[in-house]
């Protein structure tokens, strides 16, 4: 298993896109809204700290100053400080989780989306099929003819892809969605890439997916917009 710390990079460069100073810009899908001011990303390895490129140097080197101070985060401190010169309009937490190597499917029904049959998207997930290309891979499992649940790339970098799952409400706690993401990520390590997988911290129907798929949790991440 890669170290948590350098998970929590792959994570990062998913997540958005970064100039050549390796500040945020853009979050890394359309329509390439703004990066959060800051990004904070905490493991058992340490912590890994990112900063948009619209954030002033005076702003970081408070920042900086506050962070090196102390052997863990303390983000009443990183919040006093960003409220000197912004207000807070978001402040996101989530669970950032990895696949084990080798995941095996175990439910064939799931039906990977080609440019083939990708039709069938358009009536329940037209922005799948306009953004198709980018979202791959994408595996479907259907009942009734409809799609129950889906599972797609959301971000990807050079290196890894985060799932994007959706499962309709009707066909919940069926173990479909944990079933259609283990097919996701099963060909995204086929093509040699690490399978993401994240979920806000209230979001507890996304984290029973990733305890039945016994994903590794390897970091926590805060994002202050």
């Amino acid at each position: 298993m890669t170290f948590d710390k350098e998970l929590m990079h792959h994570h990062i460069n998913v997540l958005f896109k970064h100039d050549m100073e390796d500040r945020m810009t853009f979050v890394n899908e359309p329509p390439y809204h703004p990066a959060p001011k800051i990004f904070i990303g905490t493991t058992k390895k340490g912590c890994v700290v990112k900063y948009a490129d619209t954030l002033p140097a005076s702003c970081i080197a408070k920042l900086e100053k506050a962070i090196q101070k102390s052997s863990s985060i303390d983000l009443a401190e990183i919040i006093k400080i960003f409220q000197q010169k912004y207000e807070i309009n978001q402040l996101w937490m989530g669970r950032a989780y990895v696949f084990p190597d080798k995941v095996k499917i175990d439910y064939p029904q799931a039906i990977q989306i080609t440019h083939e049959n990708k039709d069938m998207l358009k009536s329940q997930f037209p922005y799948t099929f306009e953004d198709f290309t980018y979202k791959q891979p994408c595996f479907v499992i259907i009942e009734e003819n409809v799609i129950a649940s889906i599972c797609c790339g959301a971000r990807k970098s050079i290196k890894a892809d985060e799932a994007s799952l959706f499962t309709n409400e009707a066909y919940r706690g069926k173990g479909y969605g944990a079933a259609v993401t283990k097919a996701w990520a099963q060909e995204v390590q086929r093509q040699g890439r690490i399978a993401l997988y994240s979920t806000s911290w209230d979001n507890l129907g996304s984290q029973s997916v990733a305890s039945r798929l016994s994903l590794y949790l390897y970091g926590t991440d805060i994002h202050i917009s």
